[in-house]
């Protein structure tokens, strides 16, 4: 895994510095999903580190932004990226007194976006509040043992491809192929896939299911080893001629590797859970273009 140095780590914080003052949907990076709140901190825990027109800024608030920053970020030391946080939030609050005593706090679309910004805080807090419980390495394990320990591992499939335009030029490289000519040779003189023409000949390497367009998969994983498609095969990108060069079914993935996944999936269906529970403690009625009640229908969740 890639890794931030230091000095490359301190310009990124100071140009977050520089450019820190823009609006929240262009330039926040996304907090990560279904965090623990933290807990309750005391005075000595938790001290005052600034304030703005009596506005307490203290050190929570400061972790609470660092937690929305990428992981390397997060990893400076205290006495780097504490003082530019707290910089930027004495900006914001700031601009937030500007704002108010400019009376814009007032205005109708402010006021809503206001209350948008509450309600998504709002959902957001039960949303974690339901999920996180849920994220615990027993539970992790639980879904692993269930959905991977013991399990042959993916199909795998090693194949080339020549990409062209045309279904007739298509057929062109399968006639010339059945005349013997080299696989090889006529993907880069004639494939218009930059990635694997050129430089290897058409070869993608070993890919699964998910990698590929169903179209593509299918042809490839209905093919056996050493053998060219006898027809072309059509996906959104033009003409394909495929060769399978092998096959192989995966090992099991470890826990460790599978890990990152199965906390989304976790989290996926905890949030599923969460909302179909939400939905079942309250009454929805939709309405037509005429304004009048529509029947009820099942929930789709």
């Amino acid at each position: 895994m890639r890794t931030i140095s230091p000095a490359k780590a301190v310009a990124t914080m100071a140009l977050l510095a520089s450019s820190f003052i823009v609006p929240p949907a262009l330039a926040a990076s996304p907090a990560p999903a279904a965090t623990k709140p933290a807990a309750p901190a005391t005075a000595d825990q938790n001290p005052l580190l600034a304030s703005v027109n009596g506005q307490d800024i203290r050190l929570n608030d400061v972790r609470q932004a660092m937690a929305t920053m990428p992981e390397q970020l997060r990893k400076l030391p205290d006495n780097i990226i504490v003082p530019i946080l707290l910089n930027q939030l004495v900006d914001q609050r700031a601009i937030q007194v500007a704002a108010a005593k400019a009376g814009l706090d007032k205005q109708p679309d402010v006021q809503q976006q206001m209350q948008q910004a509450a309600q998504n805080a709002l959902q957001n807090a039960y949303l974690s509040a339901q999920v996180a419980p849920t994220l615990t390495d027993d539970a992790v394990k639980a879904y692993y043992d269930k959905n991977y320990a013991n399990k042959p591992g993916a199909e795998e499939i090693h194949a080339r491809h020549i990409l062209v335009q045309t279904e007739a030029e298509a057929n062109d490289v399968i006639k010339q192929l059945k005349a013997g000519a080299d696989f090889g040779q006529l993907a880069t003189k004639l494939s218009k896939d930059p990635g694997s023409a050129k430089q290897n000949g058409g070869d993608l390497g070993w890919f699964k299911k998910g990698d590929m367009l169903p179209t593509f998969w299918d042809a490839a994983s209905a093919m056996q080893p050493n053998t060219f498609s006898q027809t072309p095969v059509h996906t959104q990108y033009g003409w394909h001629v495929i060769q399978v060069l092998g096959k192989r079914t995966a090992p099991t993935p470890t826990l460790d590797a599978t890990r990152d996944q199965i906390r989304q999936k976790l989290i996926q269906e905890g949030v599923q859970k969460a909302v179909s529970n939400a939905l079942a403690q309250v009454k929805v009625v939709r309405y037509g273009p005429d304004g009048k009640p529509l029947p009820e229908q099942p929930a789709a969740h």
